[in-house]
């Protein structure tokens, strides 16, 4: 494939993560948002004039304006396939936020799709490019074999009441838990064979938003090892951190212990007393900087390169299929075996 000099965006989904995909690839040397596409016009516009990019007024008028090489899907969790099938068709990378879908049928017409015609895509588990979690990699073979591990990932109320408007076409294990079954599978080097999953619905039904207040799965890997997924979204706004992130793995000779609610920084004022996180966004200096600018910055070499990303969509419908097994063993109460990709 020929090396692109500067690769064209176009941004579908003008919310909080694409205002910050935009972010960083405003401040990318080698990338160029042309355009933005979004279910609110004036999302698109706004977004738009910040970065002098096209309004479209769907992503399929983007796709068909040959104004861009690669698009950036940051819509809803559910919205995700049918953009990604549009634009592989089109011939256009894809970079798409997580999870990659929310359904097994819809994560293989994607990668069928995407296979099929050859382009570079890539979904946005920028965990991998934390520190801490890349040197844990690095660092599996002194635990031997794993044994065990524990993910827990919970946001603060104010995420499914007032940061996203869909989260009743979600679930917190969709929207946290994904990001924890990609960092365990890659740290584990495994896939996930089976789960079994419980869900507490409550809280959040009772103000007219029909998800559950929390999920815990129970995952058996191929090689024996299990592991523990944890999410909720109702812990007070109060905490000191919108997100509470742990992770844990037991190996036969050793243990890693990543616990990411202080990232260096404290701060008390009289409105309140928090922890800052900074691992995965922050600006140095006026410059956008973090796992998530990172792992943006990966997927624009591998789209100017022709080459493949870290981050497989293999491994990411897998992310998929363990997931929607999880929230139909929470439904019936049993373990549900993952459906592997005939």
């Amino acid at each position: 494939m020929t090396l692109l000099s500067n690769l064209r965006v176009g941004i579908v989904g003008a919310g909080i993560m694409g205002r910050g995909h935009a972010e960083v690839l405003a401040a990318h040397p080698h990338a160029e948002i042309t355009a933005v596409a979004s279910r609110t016009r004036e999302h698109a516009e706004e977004l738009a004039g910040r970065v002098g990019a096209a309004v479209y007024p769907d992503y399929q008028e983007l796709l068909a304006s040959g104004t861009v090489d690669a698009v950036s899907i940051t819509t809803p969790d559910h919205l995700h396939a049918d953009v990604m099938v549009a634009a592989a068709e089109a011939g256009v990378h894809i970079l798409v936020e997580k999870p990659f879908t929310t359904t097994v049928a819809d994560a293989d017409r994607a990668l069928a799709a995407i296979r099929r015609a050859g382009v570079v895509a890539m979904c946005l588990f920028n965990h991998r490019w934390v520190p801490a979690y890349a040197q844990a990699k690095d660092q599996m073979p002194l635990l031997g074999e794993a044994v065990v591990g524990y993910a827990r990932k919970n946001d603060t109320i104010h995420v499914p009441t007032e940061m996203i408007s869909w989260a009743d076409r979600t679930t917190c294990a969709w929207f946290l838990s994904s990001h924890d079954i990609d960092l365990v599978t890659w740290l584990f080097d495994d896939e996930v064979v089976e789960v079994f999953a419980t869900a507490r619905y409550g809280k959040l039904q009772a103000m007219g938003i029909d998800t559950p207040d929390a999920m815990q799965i129970q995952a058996r890997f191929s090689r024996g090892a299990t592991a523990t997924f944890e999410s909720a979204w109702i812990y007070p706004n109060t905490f000191p951190t919108m997100v509470d992130s742990y992770v844990t793995v037991v190996g036969e000779d050793g243990v890693v212990q990543l616990d990411r609610q202080r990232e260096n920084i404290q701060l008390a004022t009289d409105k309140g007393y928090t922890y800052p996180r900074n691992m995965l966004q922050r600006v140095v200096h006026g410059i956008p900087a973090g796992a998530y600018r990172d792992a943006i910055e990966h997927f624009v070499h591998c789209a100017r390169t022709g080459s493949e990303p870290l981050i497989t969509v293999e491994s990411s419908r897998h992310v998929t299929a363990v997931l929607a097994a999880a929230h139909e063993s929470a439904r019936t109460g049993l373990p549900v075996k993952i459906v592997g990709k005939d």
